[in-house]
């Protein structure tokens, strides 16, 4: 561990601790219980039968078929499918989408369901399907960014502004000694977490069981309870871990609810889990873009102006728009900035949020495009990017809560060697004469924080416990989190009872956004507080205690004891304050949110550089990321061994994106034609020889009271770029269709 996370820890303080994962043996023994290892007694099985048309309605189902085979107990569809209370187009909130949950026999996208086989068997569940036989009344399908005339649509992502600007880009452009002009295309990216969705629901009356996969208890206990007009209460979701979420399982999607209506229409717990290839539809993708900027500078290589125009695509029946062109508001220094979107529709299921939405997407070309600007002026890449440092958020003119990202590219460059970089393509080869390429990107992502509530105990035994209904999606929650209440309550990790992954359990918010550990974070922080407080004022109102008149302001937590401020030898353990009292326990309940002030004056965001070498072969254009430097500066780190995996996990799938990732759609039918893992690439090990990530120390007053930032989604902004502008480097050939494959590189 570098010394610049030991530094960070605490005497006496759980969190800087780079501790293992409290889960981690359940989960390598299999004892780690997901959403489809359960099964209660009458346990039936579902099988999703989806559309293979993309626009039109269908005309027949084979119900007699299916039904006739053994073990198929019942067949839902339009005609019979559970009554709903709520209309699934019905929207909440940003993050809930319009369902296809058997409302009619319209078909809006390929891989839409258009029934469910129920059965005693998984097997029988899935030939009943295949026997349905489906027939449609289909027509012709839109696919293409270039099927329609674009729209300016009512907001992109999670609700911000379709446009974004300062000063005058045409002006700039007029009076800049070198200008560009570059087009960047990002296709179609499907979610495909390790576990797919899948949910066990029983239903006791008006009382609802589920184990599902949740990035948001409280929400889809919501969702749900409108659906079925039941109270939110009668609905126990338990989700104590998920096999990935990424932002697909952020509210409840339709095949989870599907589950839960055949359930309700057999009268017995159900099963349902989405196959793989089933993945490509109904649950969210990244949407393809179409990205344009135009860049000019004066005779320094200065921006004098970027123009940063997006062309995304939505379904024909919902709004998510990929909101790519945000990463332009705040990376670099200029007096004319626009960012714009347009989009169109096509028969597509809706898109969705997918790690780093927009920025994503967004940073892939605008790095790329930097580089491009970069070889104009006959600059290195990275002086380029200093010479247009910038020190305020360029459009909203905020300053920054704080911002290291001049550490970043210097600790990241010095790691990587990259004084040494020849600047002049193709003049770099290995000694088995494959053409070697340096690139790099810069990496951001918004310091985002949400709304959470957690329950902290403190018992006569001296130990603890804090309850919060938070989500551990494979970042390592079940362990931050905990740390963090261990700090919060001044015992020791081991002494500390951590409760969450459940619905009745205090709203711990979204997994979203990267701000799980900052939202539930501070939560339990203000827990821990509230709860210490009540024990100092046991203590400090009793004449026996020895910290009898120093006021809560004058008591520290620390190892279960209550220490005076001014005078650390003189305290008390908890467990002889509350046994004076006659307490076996005291519980505090507290919120936390971001404060609205801090985000109105600031300007907050993690910041990194990543530095890619490729090596590729001349002749057959294959291309490998044969070394990843990563720095990245995200305010206080929990567990930098934790936070370490998801920088390594964000750069493997910015390696995914620059080479991997892309869904092939059938112009004729609108099916995705790569519906699998064996088709639809991700990378393996492999794929990525060597990775390395830095982190850089950064402190930030302003964002939260814990000054921390989220790691999960910042190493993919940064990466795909530096692997473009790598190859680049390495061949002479600039690609600006995503993913790069050998076939571009050759043709």
């Amino acid at each position: 561990m570098p010394e610049t996370a030991v530094t960070r820890i605490r005497h006496g303080s759980s969190i800087g601790q780079p501790l293992t994962r409290r889960d981690g043996l359940l989960k390598v023994t299999g004892a780690a219980t997901y959403a489809a290892d359960n099964h209660p007694e009458g346990l039936l099985h579902a099988v999703m039968a989806v559309s293979a048309i993309a626009r039109g309605r269908v005309t027949h189902l084979d119900v007699a078929a299916a039904e006739a085979h053994p073990g198929v107990v019942a067949v839902m569809r339009p005609e019979n499918a559970p009554k709903l209370a709520q209309h699934p187009d019905k929207k909440d909130n940003p993050f809930a989408f319009r369902l296809d949950l058997l409302q009619d026999a319209n078909v809006r996208y390929a891989n839409q369901p258009i029934a469910v086989v129920i059965a005693e068997t998984v097997e029988a569940a899935t030939e009943g399907a295949r026997l349905l036989a489906p027939r449609y009344e289909a027509e012709a399908a839109r696919t293409a960014l270039d099927t329609d005339t674009p729209f300016v649509p009512p907001a992109v992502g999670a609700g911000e502004e379709p446009s974004a600007s300062t000063g005058d880009v045409e002006a700039g452009l007029t009076a800049a000694a070198r200008r560009i002009e570059v087009a960047y295309e990002t296709p179609s990216q499907y979610h495909n977490a390790m576990e797919p969705h899948a949910i066990v629901a029983a239903w006791d009356g008006d009382r609802l069981t589920l184990d599902t996969p949740s990035q948001a208890l409280a929400m889809a206990q919501g969702r749900i309870a409108g659906l079925f007009d039941i109270d939110p209460k009668n609905i126990l979701i338990r989700s104590p871990f998920l096999g990935g979420g990424f932002g697909s399982k952020a509210g409840a999607a339709g095949p989870q609810v599907l589950g839960i209506m055949a359930a309700k229409l057999a009268g017995r717990p159900v099963k349902l889990v989405t196959r793989r290839e089933q993945m490509f539809g109904p649950v969210g993708h990244r949407a393809q873009t179409r990205q344009t900027l135009r860049m000019g500078t004066d005779g320094e290589g200065r921006l004098t102006a970027l123009e940063h125009r997006t062309l995304t695509a939505s379904s024909t029946y919902d709004d998510f728009f990929e909101p790519s062109g945000g990463v332009s508001h705040t990376l670099y220094a200029s007096p004319n900035i626009s960012a714009t979107h347009e989009a169109v529709r096509l028969d597509i299921g809706t898109p969705m949020f997918m790690r780093a939405p927009g920025e994503a997407s967004g940073s892939a070309a605008l790095e790329s495009a930097v580089d491009e600007m970069a070889e104009a002026c006959g600059m290195d890449p990275l002086a380029f990017r200093l010479k247009n440092y910038a020190e305020i958020e360029p459009i909203s003119g905020k300053p920054f809560s704080s911002k290291a990202l001049r550490e970043c590219y210097a600790q990241g460059a010095e790691r990587f060697g990259w004084g040494s970089r020849n600047p002049a393509p193709r003049s770099m080869r290995d000694e088995a004469g494959l053409l070697v390429g340096w690139g790099m990107g810069t990496a951001t992502f918004p310091a985002l924080m949400m709304q959470a509530e957690a329950r902290a105990i403190l018992r006569a035994d001296g130990r603890g416990a804090m309850l919060i209904g938070a989500h551990d999606m494979g970042q390592g929650a079940w362990t931050a989190l905990a740390q963090i209440a261990a700090d919060s309550l001044g015992l020791d990790l081991d002494a500390v009872t951590f409760e969450m992954g459940s619905s009745d359990l205090p709203n711990a918010g979204i997994a979203g956004g990267s701000a799980h550990t900052a939202t539930a974070g501070s939560a339990i922080h203000e827990a821990g507080r509230a709860v210490i407080a009540q024990l100092a004022d046991l203590a400090t109102n009793d004449e026996a205690s020895p910290l009898f008149g120093a006021g809560n302001a004058g008591v520290i937590a620390r190892d279960g004891s209550l220490l005076r401020r001014d005078d650390e030898s003189r305290g008390e353990r908890f467990s002889e304050i509350l046994g004076r009292a006659g307490r076996a326990e005291i519980v505090a309940t507290a919120k936390s949110a971001s404060d609205p002030a801090a985000r109105d004056h600031y300007a907050m965001h993690a910041h990194g550089a990543v530095f890619a070498e490729v090596k590729v072969d001349p002749e057959l254009g294959q291309i490998l990321v044969s070394r990843l430097v990563g720095a990245f500066a995200a305010g206080r780190i929990v567990n930098p061994r934790l936070v370490r995996s998801q920088y390594y996990g964000g750069m493997i799938w910015g390696v995914s994106f620059a080479l991997h990732e892309h869904a092939v759609t059938d112009a004729r039918s609108g099916r995705i034609m790569n519906a699998s893992l064996a088709e639809y690439h991700v990378p393996v090990n492999a794929d990525v020889p060597s990775i390395e990530a830095i982190l850089v120390e950064e402190d930030d007053p302003h964002v939260n009271a814990l000054g921390i930032k989220g790691v999960g989604e910042i190493g993919i902004t940064g990466t795909a770029g530096a692997i473009a502008n790598a190859i680049f480097h390495a061949t002479g050939i600039r690609v600006r269709e995503f993913p790069i494959t050998l076939d571009r590189l050759l043709g």
